[in-house]
Formats: C-alpha cells, sequence, structure tokens
C-alpha cells in the first residue's frame, strides 16, 4: 500500500479529548481496520499534520504511544512502518481511545502488580493463600466454560493484592477498577473467540503466579505476574498470536 494522507479533512471527533488522544486513536483504528497492513509505510509526520490541521508536535506524541505499544517501528531515513496490526475485533469491542487508556494502565500494572505479587510471596498467610486459590480456581472453571468475565479475572489480582499487605497497593489497585476491568474485559473477549491454546495458556499464566506466591518464592513471583501482563498486552495487541 502506498503513503497518502490518512484521513478527509477534519477527521477529528467531537468528544473533548487531548488532540494527542484523538491523533492516536485514528491512527489505531486505520491500522486495526486494515487500512494499512503489517511493513505499510505511514505517512510522514508532516502529512499526517496537515491531514488532521494540527501541529508534529501533536502528532509525534501520538506516533510515539503507538511505537510504545509495538505497534510502528520508526527506521532512520526510511520512514514510520506498521510493525504489527491488533485483532480487528478489538476495536469491535472497544472504543479506539479506550484501547489507548487500557494499555497504559497495563504499563502501570507491570511493576505496580509485579511487586504487589512478591510482597505477596512474602507475606500471606493461610487465609489469603486460600483466597487466591479460590480466585484462580474460579478462573479456571470459567475459562473452561466459556465464561469467564473482567470480574472473575480482577478477583484474582486483587486477591494478590490484599496478600501483599500494602494497603495503598490495593487502594491504586481500586483507583483503576474501571480501566483495569476494561482491558480484561477486551483480552477475555478476544480469548474466548480465539484458540484453546490461547485459553490454556491464560491459565497456565495465573497458575505460575498462584505456585510462586504458595512456594513464598518472591523473585519468580514478581517475574510470573509481570510476564503475564506483558503477555495480555501483547494478546491484545497483535493479531497473530494466539489466534
Amino acid at each position: 500500500m502506498t503513503s497518502e494522507p490518512l484521513m478527509p479533512a477534519d477527521p477529528r471527533p467531537q468528544r473533548r479529548e487531548r488532540l494527542a488522544d484523538q491523533i492516536y486513536g485514528h491512527l489505531l483504528e486505520s491500522i486495526v481496520g486494515g487500512r494499512y497492513e503489517a511493513a505499510d509505510r505511514l505517512p510522514t509526520e508532516k502529512q499526517l499534520a496537515a491531514s488532521y490541521d494540527v501541529s508534529r508536535p501533536v502528532v509525534r506524541e501520538a506516533l510515539m504511544r503507538l511505537q510504545a505499544d509495538g505497534l510502528i517501528i520508526s527506521r532512520q531515513g526510511a520512514g514510520t512502518f506498521i510493525a504489527k496490526r491488533p485483532p480487528r475485533r478489538m476495536i469491535e469491542l472497544a472504543k479506539a481511545q479506550d484501547i489507548a487508556d487500557y494499555l497504559r494502565a497495563m504499563e502501570v500494572r507491570d511493576a505496580l502488580e509485579g511487586q504487589s505479587a512478591r510482597l505477596a510471596a512474602e507475606r500471606h498467610n493461610a487465609e489469603q493463600m486460600s483466597e487466591i486459590t479460590r480466585a484462580l480456581d474460579a478462573m479456571r472453571r470459567a475459562l473452561d466454560e466459556g465464561t469467564a468475565t473482567a470480574e472473575v479475572d480482577y478477583a484474582f489480582h486483587r486477591a494478590v493484592a490484599l496478600a501483599s499487605g500494602n494497603i495503598v497497593i490495593v487502594e491504586i489497585l481500586e483507583a483503576l477498577n474501571e480501566t483495569i476491568t476494561g482491558g480484561m474485559q477486551v483480552a477475555l473477549g478476544l480469548t474466548r473467540e480465539g484458540s484453546r491454546e490461547r485459553s490454556q495458556r491464560v491459565v497456565d499464566e495465573h497458575v505460575r503466579v498462584h505456585e510462586a506466591i504458595l512456594a513464598r518464592e518472591a523473585a519468580s513471583a514478581e517475574i510470573a505476574m509481570r510476564y503475564h501482563i506483558d503477555q495480555a498486552r501483547r494478546r491484545l495487541t497483535d493479531r497473530r498470536r494466539d489466534t
């Protein structure tokens, strides 16, 4: 495909958002929707700025976020290219800007929940460990039956946070509840429509977190949790992964 101005005149939505957020959302929709395939070159920063009638720094910020999400790659002297396309179904399950929020939240969760799992391994008591186990079993059953919800997934992560013994971690997780469960709902929606292997991988990732906490292996628990969140992010943004 050739690079060309991305959108018709004044493509920006009426919703009051930061301009960079709007551009990010439109570019994401164009990538997910198939306007560009993997390895296609995007219009230049200058062309995008003219197409959207915004400044180049605004476009640059949106492109930096897409690059951070692993969706585009910049090659010195050659331009910016599509690295991968998320599943088309993704923008049917949530608005493009909501997807951006979910991905930003995953960046926070990586550090927060990694530490949560580490502390849970060090500090959990028998009752807290039982709650983590119950949450894992509930999620395993729901995934097996194809009825998994964000609430079931979130219950496991909250149980780990409670076992950390750090109330601030729990409060931050609860403050992000809407964004976290929104991302979980999209991920689970894709998982329900994906392969049996994909569903099993999700279970296995939670099992590894559980086993490390149970064994009081703090470093392994942190690694397992951070790996799980990283894999969830990758499943969300790559249509070729775990289909």
